[in-house]
Order: structure tokens, then C-alpha cells, then sequence
């Protein structure tokens, strides 16, 4: 199956992703707001969704300095690399919340899962937004409003056990799922029971995320301490049976020192159970860089090269068990702007 862009525009967006900050004229005005996200891989930074060749890239954006510049000429937009123009087209498009076209809402910031690569717990109160139940579906209910509305989704940290985390969440799913009645939702909870997966499906959950995080298991145990690897794989196999194919993901994060062999196992692992693996280049930061190189030495940047190359052969992992990321309608595989996608990007 042919990607939906071109091999020189998922190379250029590999290059961003795997690049530093987009540096933006001082007296650029933005068309939207920027994103200023609490969860995922830009968590803590300001940052603006890049629009170009059919797909997208959700970068942080400065007005001081960067691997890359946003350039404005009669022609519309540019992002430049050391001067040359690196992707030509550009577009600056909105999110509704954290993404495009959804309302992706993380419920809760604070979590005692202490996962090394994650900056949601370590960000101030002075960007985590301390959400109530009430706040969050006014959120929604206006999100619904917008001409861009396409989609619900949640995500959590786990602020106290992952039971009540679960049956929050679920409480906000019924509540969206009354709301709009034909609305896809989709939740990334951290599971550790059949039975909270079945209270997330019957809340009114179309599609869910259980991220395993890393399929070495050595730097699993170092970088989610408090997690079980075996927990979490049978929540996956649980979650496939009763949500379906093309509607279970988990993240693989990739750039903590495992091996391509190690994530592309991973792949085949999830790939056997149903679910459709989200590969993530690790996003190294101020909040996470100096603890993961304490527990794991010295870790080497993901390159463009690596995230190309993965993305490729996953795909092809994914086309032999009749799987594809582009089903999903809630969450990363919609969003497209943190990763490069197998069947969108490659």
C-alpha cells in the first residue's frame, strides 16, 4: 500500500522531528494559539502544529533560537536548516486541545509511576491546568463546536492508584459519550485489571492505548519502575478481544538504548495480539535527559535515518497480520504530528 505522502516529505519530516526547536521571527504573530501541552512527548514546551504535504509535525517553538527557522516570503511559509530551505508549503494549523482536530484532555497531571522519560509529573503547577470533571466536559462541549472537531480522547497520569484513575476516566467517557452520542472517544489509561477495560468499553471507549513503553525489559525495569511489564502485556491481549482490531495501540519508545531488533520484536509481539504499535522516538528534554543517563549512560539522539526505518518496517509487520494505523480515528495515529506514521508517512 502506497504512503500518502512522498519519500522527500516523510525524509523532511523525519528531519524536524529528530531536530531542535523552530526558531520564529520576533515579530511573527501566530494564527492560533500555541499548544502548551501537559502530557506526551511535548509536555512542558510551547509548541505550534506544522501542516505540509499531507501530513503534520508538532514541533516547540522559540523566538530566541533553534535547529530550525520558520521563513515568511511572498509565497507563504517555509522551515529552514542551517539557512536552505528544508520543507517549503508550510502551514500553521490549530489544535483543539494538544492535537488536531481533537480534544485530547490529560485528566490528571500528577502520577506516582515515577517513568523516567516522562516530564508530566516533574512540569509546575504553573503549567499543569488541575482539572475538574466540570471544567474538562466544558472543554469538550465548546471543542464540539469548532468547524475542526473530529474527535474525543484522554489520557492520565495516576495521582493515586491506577483503579481510580481508571474509573474517572470512565465516569468522563459516559459522560462524552452522552454528550455526543456518534463522537469517537478514545482513552490511554494505565490498566491493571480485565475488568477496567471492560468498564472503559461499556462507558462508551471506541479505541485505547495501554503503552508498554519498551519491550527490553531491563530498561523497562529501570525507566517504570512502578509498572509491570507482564500486566500491562496481558491488559493489551485483553483489550484486543474485547475492543477489536484496528482499535487497541501501545507506545514503544525508542532511542533509550534498546536495539531496532528489540523495538521490531516488540511490534511483532503487539502485532500478534491485535493491537498496532506506536513507535516513539525517545523526545530527550530538561526534565528527563540528565535522570535517563544517570540509570542507563550515555544515550545516543534518534537519528531521521532510524525513525524512517522503523516506521518502514513496521508497516510491513502490521500488513502481514491485516493491521494499519489508518482506522483509527482517536489519539496518535489520527494526530500524526509526533511520529512518522506506517501507511500516512511510509
Amino acid at each position: 500500500m502506497e504512503a500518502k505522502v512522498s519519500p522527500s516529505i516523510a525524509r523532511a519530516k523525519a528531519e524536524l522531528l529528530a531536530g531542535g526547536a523552530v526558531r520564529i521571527p520576533q515579530d511573527f504573530r501566530l494564527p492560533f494559539l500555541p499548544s502548551r501541552s501537559t502530557a506526551g512527548p511535548g509536555a512542558g514546551s510551547t509548541a505550534a502544529v506544522f501542516s505540509f504535504g499531507e501530513t503534520r509535525a508538532k514541533k516547540s517553538i522559540s523566538r530566541d533560537e533553534g535547529d530550525f527557522e520558520l521563513s515568511l516570503d511572498e509565497n507563504g511559509m517555509s522551515i529552514l536548516r542551517n539557512g536552505e530551505v528544508l520543507i517549503a508549503g508550510v502551514k500553521i494549523v490549530p489544535t483543539v486541545y494538544h492535537a488536531p482536530h481533537q480534544a485530547f484532555i490529560n485528566i490528571d497531571s500528577s502520577c506516582v509511576m515515577d517513568c523516567k522519560f516522562c516530564a508530566t509529573p516533574r512540569l509546575n503547577d504553573g503549567i499543569t491546568k488541575n482539572l475538574t470533571d466540570q471544567k474538562i466536559m466544558s472543554m469538550i462541549e465548546d471543542a464540539s463546536k469548532k468547524d475542526d472537531f473530529l474527535s474525543v480522547s484522554f489520557t492520565s497520569g495516576v495521582p493515586s492508584t491506577p483503579a481510580m484513575t481508571v474509573k474517572r476516566m470512565a465516569g468522563l467517557v459516559s459522560a462524552t459519550r452522552t454528550l455526543l452520542p456518534r463522537t469517537s472517544i478514545g482513552v490511554e489509561p494505565y490498566a491493571t485489571r480485565p475488568d477496567e477495560i471492560e468498564m472503559l468499553r461499556s462507558a462508551g471507549a471506541d479505541e485505547i492505548k495501554l503503552n508498554i513503553e519498551s519491550f527490553d525489559r531491563d530498561i523497562f525495569d529501570k525507566v517504570c519502575p512502578n509498572r509491570d511489564f507482564d500486566i500491562i502485556m496481558h491488559m493489551i491481549i485483553h483489550a484486543s478481544e474485547v475492543f477489536g482490531k484496528n482499535r487497541v495501540s501501545s507506545n514503544i519508545i525508542y532511542g533509550l538504548g534498546e536495539t531496532d531488533e528489540n523495538v521490531l520484536e516488540g511490534v511483532s509481539v503487539l502485532a500478534n495480539t491485535g493491537a498496532v504499535a506506536t513507535l516513539r522516538a525517545l523526545r530527550r528534554n530538561q526534565y528527563n535527559i540528565s535522570e535517563l543517563e544517570r540509570i542507563l549512560g550515555a544515550l545516543v539522539p534518534v537519528t531521521a535515518d532510524r525513525m524512517l526505518h522503523l516506521a518502514e518496517e513496521e508497516k510491513k509487520i502490521l500488513q502481514s497480520h491485516g493491521l494499519t494505523t489508518l482506522e483509527f480515528k482517536t489519539m496518535c495515529h489520527l494526530c500524526l504530528s509526533c511520529d512518522i506514521v506506517p501507511f500516512w508517512d511510509v
